[in-house]
């Protein structure tokens, strides 16, 4: 869960989770939206796969990145039980955002 919450701790990483919600995105796409360098966006996407919060396709030199929402569920629900949260989850709760999820 450490690598989670390291991947979690950086803004550019975390705005990029908020644009794959929408769906799948290329890297190039990606990049687009932060003035930064492209070797840097890498970085952040490296920690983002190595956390397991989102996942890399690769099709020809075209890297194609989406969000994991499985994994990031698990880690807020673990996070808030630290703190002595009790938060359950039903299916139907979770159903939407998995759906978005699986539609990449």
């Amino acid at each position: 869960m450490s690598k989670v919450f390291k991947a979690l701790a950086d803004p550019t990483r975390r705005r990029v989770l908020q644009l794959l919600q929408r769906g799948p995105m290329s890297a190039g796409d990606l990049a687009g939206h932060f003035d930064v360098t492209k070797p840097t966006m890498s970085a952040h996407f490296a920690v983002l796969v190595h956390a397991g919060l989102i996942e890399a396709d690769k099709s020809g030199r075209t890297i194609t990145y989406r969000l994991k929402m499985s994994v990031l569920e698990e880690a807020l629900l673990g996070f808030a039980q630290t703190f002595g949260m009790q938060i359950t989850t039903s299916e139907s709760a979770l159903a939407p955002a998995r759906s978005r999820a699986r539609k990449s």
